[in-house]
């Protein structure tokens, strides 16, 4: 799980790290319901605990592919969008070059690198890299997630997803009235009947700094666990 556009200037990588920086408070998910037995996180608090211990955490594959849409709502933005894993490489692909928004996420061999070719009102088009980022570094961060619970997606077909959230805030205090800043949340749902299946992710914060209200949408319609294909844009190869 974006990792999106890795600020230059803030050094915050995206996509799905953003879901790596993840916490301020979101809106209830949209297009999706509570099921039978979820504490409900939003209006008039209900304290009803789960009976069950939570599932396992949200874990990328390390082989995978998926289709579907990349959501931008305030920009009134829908691109085309993919996500696809082999051998431990993951590499997210939303919009092209004929749409208004196009852009590259990659972690590839031990590095997360962002290219944004387009963007409404950006200029600057820089591969950003952070090294030492992997899968694994990516399913660490996963561990600490938090299980909101079970829910349903209201599509054609309907999904049956494990709601979870991902959040970062800094610095790291214990609780008590200490200063802190919050800085980015995820949201991600994954298959009931397997983690390793993502269905949907939304990424909320500095992590998506060029959309002005800072939220950003992946949909997926398709996700299959078989190879797919990641390709280092030739203008993120380091220098000869």
């Amino acid at each position: 799980m974006g990792w999106k556009k890795a600020r230059r200037r803030t050094a915050t990588s995206a996509g799905l790290v953003g879901v790596v920086a993840l916490v301020l408070a979101a809106p209830p998910s949209v297009g999706a319901e509570p099921r039978a037995g979820t504490a409900q996180l939003f209006g008039a608090a209900a304290a009803q605990q789960h009976a069950s211990p939570a599932p396992p955490p949200p874990r990328l594959p390390r082989d995978f592919r998926g289709k579907g849409k990349w959501i931008v709502r305030d920009l009134d933005i829908t691109v085309p969008f993919t996500w696809e894993g082999r051998d431990g490489d993951s590499q997210m692909t939303a919009g092209g070059p004929q749409y208004p928004i196009w852009f590259t996420n990659l972690i590839y061999h031990d590095t997360l690198y962002t290219l944004t070719y387009k963007w409404p009102g950006l200029n600057e088009h820089p591969c950003s890299r952070i090294p030492g980022f992997n899968l694994e570094a990516l399913n660490q961060g996963f561990e600490n997630a938090r299980f909101v619970g079970p829910e349903t997606l209201r599509r054609t077909p309907q999904r049956h997803v494990n709601h979870w959230r991902v959040g970062v805030v800094f610095p790291n205090l214990p609780p008590g009235n200490y200063p802190r800043v919050p800085l980015a949340l995820g949201d991600i749902y994954v298959d009931e009947d397997n983690r390793g299946t993502f269905w949907q992710v939304l990424q909320f914060g500095v992590q998506n700094l060029y959309d002005p209200e800072l939220d950003e949408w992946l949909v997926m319609d398709t996700f299959e666990h078989r190879p797919g294909t990641v390709t280092l844009p030739q203008r993120c190869e380091p220098p000869r």
